[in-house]
């Protein structure tokens, strides 16, 4: 839990407080001054005795107590002055600015180390440090500018990085995005991204607290609290919108170079949210835009209406909202036609709505109120109105917000007129509104919004499988690939259909197996991890002679140990698989076999454990779905099966943790079954 005063502090003491306004020190003091901190303030700085009207203490023992310290001084002084801070001026809160600690050198992270271990001894708090400070209505802890307006319904943002953090601030601001909290974490010493949000989970009340949380995220140190509390918000009635940056390789080595801090995979990080219910973003425009969404009435439906006074950014919204899976529907019928009565010659009501250059307020509120109570195909509404600059349109944004307060559909204001109207657009936003600027970034992030699943259950229901008997294998594995009689034992049990079987050994063993099997048979080396690239596979084989001839050949291929003989099977090839990722824990993958998986990569991933609604929304996300329910009169696929295999494989892995990978690959699935017919695991313990 993070100390109450740090959150609420009474006394502050500015340890570095400078009356030069363009060092950090300063900036922070005249912050906390400008915006009226209501407590306290002590400065302490040897060479003055007072800064900016506020007394100046030559060193901290000579302090009064005071509840939070803010540190702008060297990093080598800074053990010695939180040491101080917390055992002799009861400090609990402390935020430093300082950088030169872990994200610079291992003598660094030793003195950051045992800052952290002063801080916890005393159960304080410590943000930072390498960071810009915190803020919320209560003080401006920070060196940095712009300072937002704060409320109880603006978003509570946390930052991994301070120059993000007010990037991030200055793209919003400009929109009207309000904000409730900032933390800017730098180094995450001991309060990271993770433990900000837990105390704000954990201290939720559905009155008093911001619903609306935003993250800038370098490196996902506590994936599991992440999960967890992300995911306990939103079920309360929280929204979340994360950046995760480095998503490429290259970005990777640059958020580490950033931060110290390695970054986690891109995949699990994917699917981690997905589970939790955030909406992943990938940059400071679509992040404020998704933010922005967050503060209008819930969209209930995927049918929008676009009401606007100029074509081309209707065309352009239409395009955006098309391609994220919502419908633009024509309006018509006899309602349509008496609102076209009321608008000028050569307007439109088809959707999008279009009531010309010349267009009035009065108009524009006949169409929100027709969209709003007569047209029950209208779910939203989007209304572009800019200016060519030759008259104010301060009536048409007081409409606007009027309507918004009224309408029980949502209402999205799309201002793109940032400089001919100015201060039409400052007035608006200055009611608490928000204007999105961009059509397209609109357009692209209300589908981000839309189109994110729900948290999925915290306790998914899980398929019976033989838990003791997968144990019995795994405990008597050895590590690496395991060979296949432990493979078909795992596979059934974990209740997993696969292809009947047989490894040989001897040719003669070979033959008398495929006369049990029947023809046509497979025949696959067992040793080589690549086998079609050593020619170990032989498909349609109908012959005892070729059986005894391709076993001659094949057994020869180097690190052969021994032939797998399956019956040839014919389906739609399929894919499940399985990796453990350090700190997340297991990934289940699935998607199309063959050319999709090896070309295409047409695969999505979940985090074990998973519920059937969480596999069923994988196979449906697949670009290549269409194939699976059949198409040109192929056959399709067993997909309640198909979901049914990844869930008891989400329960193989929780059982056995110890599985590192898997891949069933392919599967092969026809409307009547989904068989495994190969199959690798490899135990890591």
């Amino acid at each position: 839990m993070i100390s109450q005063k740090l959150l609420n502090p009474q006394t502050i003491a500015v340890v570095g407080g400078s009356n030069v306004i363009e060092k950090t020190g300063g900036r922070v003091l005249k912050n906390l001054i400008d915006n009226r901190f209501k407590g306290a303030l002590f400065v302490v700085n040897p060479k003055e005795d007072e800064v900016q009207g506020i007394k100046s203490y030559k060193t901290v023992d000579e302090l009064p107590q005071t509840d939070v310290a803010i540190i702008a001084i060297a990093a080598k002084y800074c053990v010695e002055t939180v040491r101080t801070l917390a055992t002799q001026k009861d400090t609990k809160g402390f935020i430093i600015f300082s950088a030169g600690f872990g994200e610079e050198s291992h003598e660094g992270a030793e003195m950051e180390k045992e800052i952290v271990q002063i801080i916890d001894s005393v159960g304080g708090s410590l943000i930072g440090p390498n960071c810009i400070g915190m803020m919320n209505p209560n003080y401006i802890g920070v060196f940095s500018r712009p300072i937002p307006t704060f409320s109880k319904e603006g978003c509570d943002f946390i930052s991994g990085s301070g120059a993000t953090a007010v990037f991030i601030m200055e793209a919003g601001i400009q929109k009207g995005l309000r904000f409730n909290s900032v933390f800017s974490v730098g180094n995450s010493a001991q309060l990271g991204v993770e433990d900000i949000l837990r105390h704000l989970d954990e201290t939720f009340n559905p009155e008093t607290s911001s619903k609306v949380k935003l993250l800038y995220i370098e490196s996902v140190n506590k994936p599991q609290m992440l999960l967890k509390h992300a995911s306990s918000l939103i079920r309360k009635g929280c929204k979340i919108a994360a950046i995760k940056a480095g998503s490429s390789e290259a970005g990777s080595r640059a958020a580490s170079s950033h931060t110290g801090a390695l970054a986690s995979s891109d995949v699990a990080v994917d699917a981690l949210f997905k589970k939790a219910g955030i909406v992943r973003c990938y940059g400071r425009e679509e992040l404020t835009a998704v933010a922005s969404i967050f503060m209008h009435r819930e969209l209930k439906g995927k049918n929008i209406a676009i009401i606007t006074h100029a074509g081309g950014p209707a065309v352009m919204l239409t395009d955006a909202l098309s391609n994220n899976g919502f419908n633009i529907p024509k309006i018509e019928g006899v309602k349509a036609a008496a609102l076209l009565e009321k608008l000028f010659a050569g307007s439109s009501v088809a959707n999008p709505i279009d009531f010309l250059a010349t267009g009035t307020a009065e108009q524009l509120g006949l169409i929100i109120d027709a969209c709003d109570n007569d047209f029950d195909n209208i779910d939203g509404m989007a209304v572009i109105f800019g200016s060519p600059g030759l008259f104010p349109v301060y009536d048409v944004y007081d409409l606007l917000d009027e309507k918004m307060k009224t309408c029980k559909k949502p209402i999205y204001p799309v201002l793109p007129s940032i400089i001919n109207v100015a201060d039409e657009i400052k007035q608006f936003l200055s009611k608490g509104r928000i204007n999105f600027p961009d059509e397209v970034v609109f357009g692209n992030a209300l589908g981000k919004v839309y189109n994110t699943p729900p948290p999925a259950a915290e306790h998914p229901a899980t398929p019976q499988i033989d838990v003791q008997r997968i144990r019995k294998v795994i405990d008597n594995a050895h590590e690496s690939y395991i060979s296949p009689e432990e493979i078909r034992e795992l596979l059934d049990a974990a209740g997993i259909s696969r292809a009947g079987e047989a490894v040989v050994t001897t040719r003669e063993e070979a033959v008398k197996q495929a006369q049990q099997l029947g023809f046509p048979l497979v025949m696959k080396v067992v040793g080589p991890v690549h086998k079609s690239d050593v020619g170990g596979v032989v498909l349609n084989v109908k012959t005892e002679e070729t059986v005894a001839a391709e076993f001659e050949r094949m057994i020869k291929i180097p690190e052969t140990t021994a032939i797998l003989m399956q019956p040839m099977l014919s389906g739609t090839e399929l894919f499940v698989g399985a990796k453990r990722e350090p700190k997340f824990g297991t990934m289940v993958l699935a998607g199309l076999g063959g050319i999709f998986i090896e070309v295409l990569k047409d695969v999505n991933a979940g985090l074990a454990p998973l519920s059937k609604e969480e596999a069923m929304t994988m196979i449906n996300n697949l670009r290549g779905y269409k194939i699976l329910k059949g198409v040109r009169g192929q056959e399709g696929v067993d997909i309640e099966r198909f979901a049914d295999i990844i869930v008891r494989v989400s329960a193989l892995v929780a059982a056995a943790p110890e599985i590192a990978e898997m891949d069933l690959n392919p599967l092969l699935g026809k409307m009547n079954h989904v068989t495994a017919v190969d199959a690798r695991v490899r135990v890591e313990k």
